[in-house]
């Protein structure tokens, strides 16, 4: 047999075997699982960081070139989810539009992209509550309160471990179910967050957004390129696509309104925050309590932390579902262990669902991810590249039934689309580079060892 890893799939064997899953989700569902993934904590602390540190008041605008870089790609996105509506996002476009082992290398990146985000946020879950019911006069054990660390007399981060639990549980109960949990947590994230806009504009001072601008028109780019990974997220919209009800309709609006509603929020944060203090004096672990405080408005941060609670609650609900139907959408191919591939009585990718929950709740629970998250960068920019130039490419395939939504300008943006997520990598460190290399390297022995001789391409073939 010749080795031919660049060998495509058919988007009409992954409509049969994704037929099994249960359409439940509709445009708003779409809408609070982008937004749940969207808007976590960063909206409390990134428009102060990034102010203080590049980009003064024009922190806005900062938002508003990051949205518009961002917005770009997810024209993209909607174009392939609404022509390719199947289960496993960037990985599956890139096994029908590139090939196989592009595929695979997208969906090894997005692996570790939905995982490692999720395990992060179980431990700023596992803090925030932690505070929560100390402030009660509840402690639990020491050792019990952070990830492995036997010089500091941690061993485990339970709270991290519960929460991943929790959500995979209710996860387990079908995606129904799990959709009015996420739309309720989402609406009143936006709620708490509205309230604080509404509250912080009786405290603007104009004096405070002068100089607007103060470093330049350098710092309101460097501040677009930090600010730029807080729209990461909406991709989880397009793996979602087997179990959309009409589906080339309700993707491209799931996709591009999540970024419409997160820039419209993030940028609204910041030009409230940076009225009501002077931007020097935003670099704080949490500004937007900081200026609450600064104005006597302490309540209010109280009710933050529990809108950073559901933040990251919601948040870990998108990442781990995203999750679970990549990792399906793996298995169904051959790629990884068949298993991982079925789908139960209930419409579910139940035996996904579970090894990934096991993984990110160890992940979460024992190791501290500092070091690690910044891959996270990576993956997301790697696959937004491929997506980008995937337009193009779809464009000339008439084997490919054309879905409802077109990418405006077809085919500059596309094509600027893709040169700017080139771009933002150029600004990650080499360290991120070293960490990927080593996983991608990992990733590729395993195609090679196991995935290619597996793969259901050549089967079907056969």
């Amino acid at each position: 047999m010749k080795f031919n890893p660049f060998r495509k799939e058919s988007l009409k064997r992954y409509l049969g075997t994704d037929k099994n899953f249960v359409k439940t989700l509709g445009a708003f569902d779409l809408l609070t699982l982008g937004i749940g993934a969207v808007i976590g904590t960063g909206i409390f602390i990134l428009p102060g960081t990034v102010a203080a540190k590049n980009s003064g008041p024009a922190v806005t605008i900062a938002f508003l070139v990051a949205a518009i870089v961002c917005g770009l790609c997810s024209l993209c996105y909607a174009e392939l989810s609404s022509a390719i509506p199947v289960a496993g996002s960037a990985y599956s476009y890139g096994n029908i539009l590139y090939g196989e082992v592009i595929g695979w290398i997208l969906g090894w990146a997005l692996v570790l992209e939905y995982m490692l985000s999720v395990a992060a946020v179980s431990s700023g879950w596992a803090a925030y509550f932690n505070s929560l019911i100390n402030s009660f006069g509840l402690h639990i054990p020491h050792a019990l309160e952070g990830p492995y660390n036997p010089a500091n007399g941690t061993y485990l981060n339970l709270w991290a471990v519960i929460s991943v639990l929790l959500v995979a549980v209710l996860l387990s109960r079908g995606m129904k179910a799990s959709m009015k949990f996420n739309n309720a947590a989402v609406i009143i994230k936006i709620a708490i967050i509205l309230i604080f806009i509404a509250v912080g504009l009786f405290f603007i001072k104009p004096k405070n957004y002068t100089p607007f601008m103060p470093y330049h028109a350098s710092g309101v780019l460097h501040g677009a390129t930090t600010v730029f990974f807080a729209f990461l997220g909406f991709d989880v919209v397009s793996a979602s696509a087997a179990e959309v009800k009409n589906p080339k309709k309700n993707m491209p609006i799931g996709i591009i309104g999540t970024l419409i509603v997160a820039a419209v929020l993030y940028m609204c944060v910041s030009i409230t925050l940076t009225g009501m203090v002077n931007y020097k004096e935003l670099d704080v672990a949490n500004p937007v309590a900081f200026a609450l405080k600064v104005v006597h408005q302490g309540w209010l941060a109280d009710l933050l932390s529990i809108g950073a609670i559901l933040g990251m609650s919601t948040m870990m609900l998108s990442m781990i579902y995203s999750s679970s139907r990549l990792i399906y959408s793996i298995g169904r191919d051959g790629l990884l262990p068949k298993f991982l591939g079925k789908i139960d009585n209930s419409g579910l990718p139940e035996n996904a669902l579970w090894i990934v929950t096991i993984i990110i709740a160890l992940m979460g629970g024992l190791f501290s991810l500092d070091e690690l998250t910044s891959l996270v960068s990576i993956g997301t920019l790697l696959a937004f590249t491929f997506v980008s130039f995937g337009v193009i490419r779809l464009r000339h395939r008439s084997d490919i039934p054309q879905g409802s939504f077109k990418v405006p300008m077809y085919p500059i943006i596309p094509i600027i689309s893709g040169i700017a997520c080139i771009g933002m990598m150029c600004f990650l460190s080499k360290n991120t580079y070293f960490f990927a290399g080593i996983w991608f390297a990992f990733g590729l022995l395993i195609y090679i060892l196991y995935g290619y001789k597996h793969s259901k391409i050549e089967k079907n073939k056969n």
